[in-house]
């Protein structure tokens, strides 16, 4: 007589995981009924499995901008956002090189319905006063005024864009896993519907979805801060053709922000050193008002002010992922780096990355053996002029910074080619990079004559990239 063959369950798919396809060999296999009746349901109850051309993880500005880029080029584009709109998002403030990119999406004058116009920045000198640096002024300026948005209304705005343009916009539908075969299959699981898009992006925000996952995200071994800021209503703006303005001061920990929005709305914050931001001892709100109040123009700016919303803090801003790019995927805006809302670079940034991505991986998909070559190509652009931000960030706080921005002289054009570096002209004009070199070396020469002050500045720095923060209240996954 034979021996019965074990029952044994039939595999209903491949599993996908950690990048290698567990594919279980099947030798002998009886299939009772009623296993046939369970995987018959279970094929019933499993969502097909969707194939877009282009998956996007994170409905922001850089995922919105993709996401509609690479519809109006024919591709099939799932945008997932794990929140629903309109939600709270921290950098209120545009800069000048948004605007032709918010021209090309067509969206320019619904940004400006909704926004409050900027025409520069304005920074404390040492005579008590400040000094405007007007967009006007800047070295072959092509666009010389942005706006300070809502980012609530901002953000919804372009998401719903990306939907009448013919993208696959979904609310409500955080990605859960991605797994990537070694044909270089993505597989991305959001709830209990699968894709298997041919490329995948990750516009996924300071929650660096991919990077956190593929164990590329590093802190910035070369800055650290973080903020704590609110909506208040009431405070006093600039007058005239400033009233727009962001104002930009120092406090003896760090740097504030005062931008202006739509209905009397203030937002203001204080960007801090780690390690003082962690003396604020469970009084966010105070810490919050003690650090504005002593600098005494803001104290004047807000005398009487009511606050309008939460108080938010957010910390161990900077950050960066190690690359951009992998076989069929890349990341975006925040999901590759982040230093500082100085200069209001984010928004900027974010969305000039989509913009180049949505080429590249049209490009890609059209002659799949130059995805490489693209992607490197991108990368090498990308932190070129990230980098020329990223210069600036790292030495704000210093005295040598201080005094020159406080002291501005345009020799040679290069006050001029720093307000270029303000509006965000930092990737394609080389008169601009020429002065900013100059810029550079006119540091150094000041940092000498100043040299035990500055070198005073730079250890205090340096000594805060070990300093964690505590509390974050956008970033729940963040120490």
């Amino acid at each position: 007589m034979m021996n019965a063959v074990p029952d044994k369950e039939v595999p209903v798919d491949v599993l996908i995981n950690d990048g290698k396809i567990n594919d279980r060999r099947i030798d002998e296999v009886r299939i009772n009924p009623a296993q046939a009746a369970h995987a018959q349901t279970r094929a019933v109850a499993t969502p097909a499995l969707e194939t877009p051309d282009v998956l996007v993880i994170g409905g922001g500005p850089a995922g919105s901008t993709a996401a509609t880029l690479l519809a109006r080029k024919g591709w099939r584009v799932t945008l997932l956002e794990k929140d629903r709109h309109p939600r709270f998002h921290i950098g209120e403030s545009l800069l000048p090189m948004n605007m032709p990119i918010l021209k090309r999406l067509g969206v320019l004058e619904q940004v400006r319905a909704i926004g409050v116009l900027k025409l520069g920045a304005d920074f404390p000198n040492d005579a008590g006063h400040y000094n405007v640096f007007s967009f006007q002024r800047a070295l072959d300026a092509r666009v010389d005024f942005a706006f300070h948005v809502k980012r609530e209304e901002f953000d919804q705005l372009l998401f719903e864009h990306a939907r009448n343009n013919g993208v696959d916009a979904r609310e409500q539908t955080p990605v859960d896993q991605v797994a990537f075969a070694e044909d270089g299959a993505i597989t991305v699981q959001a709830g209990a519907q699968r894709y298997l898009p041919r490329y995948l992006l990750d516009a996924s925000g300071r929650d660096a979805f991919l990077g956190t996952k593929l164990g590329i995200k590093r802190r910035n071994a070369r800055h650290a801060s973080a903020a704590v800021f609110s909506h208040f209503r009431g405070v006093r703006r600039r007058e005239g053709a400033h009233a727009g303005n962001i104002s930009i001061y120092r406090h003896e920990h760090g740097w504030a922000w005062l931008i202006p929005l739509r209905d009397d709305v203030m937002s203001a914050g204080a960007v801090c050193f780690p390690d003082y931001m962690k003396q604020r001892n469970g009084d966010t709100e105070g810490f919050l008002l003690r650090t504005l109040a002593s600098v005494p123009e803001i104290a004047e700016r807000m005398r009487g002010a009511e606050r309008v919303a939460p108080v938010h803090v957010t910390g161990n801003y900077a950050y960066e992922c190690s690359r951009m790019h992998g076989r069929h995927w890349s990341l975006l805006g925040d999901a590759y780096a982040f230093v500082d809302p100085m200069f209001s670079s984010g928004v900027f940034l974010a969305m000039h990355s989509a913009e180049l991505a949505a080429d590249m991986v049209d490009a890609a998909l059209r002659e799949p053996a130059r995805e490489p070559l693209l992607q490197r190509a991108l990368q090498k652009r990308f932190d070129r002029g990230l980098d020329e931000f990223k210069w600036f960030i790292y030495r704000f706080t210093s005295p040598t910074m201080k005094h020159l921005f406080a002291n501005p002289r345009d020799v040679l054009q290069v006050e001029s080619a720093v307000v270029s570096m303000l509006a965000g002209d930092v990737f394609d004009s080389a008169p601009v990079l020429r002065r900013l070199r100059l810029f550079r070396a006119i540091y150094a020469i000041t940092a000498l004559g100043m040299a035990p002050s500055a070198l005073r500045g730079w250890l205090r720095r340096r000594r805060q990239v070990r300093v964690q923060v505590q509390g974050d209240t956008l970033q729940p996954g963040n120490p």
